[in-house]
């Protein structure tokens, strides 16, 4: 299995209806076919010295394996994703673990 976790950090700019937009464009990277688990989530209101809450939007995938994934990197519903919004955030942070 691989684990994809990614981390958005929005640029202030943004309005809300771009945000929605944002989301809304996330949440349809769920119906790729390699996609085995999917979440979307934000920041939980945990407070404790050691969790980061200064990002927008978490999302979390798991994949059967590294092939999966690899599809996954080169789907048009990805990549229409990526063309579209990329120019959104500020900064984005990937963790892929095995």
């Amino acid at each position: 299995m691989i684990a994809h976790h990614v981390l958005f950090w929005l640029k202030a700019d943004i309005t809300a209806e771009e945000k929605n937009a944002f989301q809304k464009s996330l949440s349809t990277l769920e119906q790729i076919e390699v996609v085995k688990f999917f979440h979307l989530g934000t920041p939980a209101p945990i407070e404790r010295t050691v969790v980061d809450t200064t990002y927008t939007f978490s999302l979390f995938l798991a994949f059967e394996d590294l092939a999966a994934h690899d599809v996954y990197q080169v789907h048009p519903l990805h990549k229409a994703f990526l063309d579209e919004f990329r120019v959104f955030f500020d900064r984005v942070v990937i963790y892929d673990a095995q």
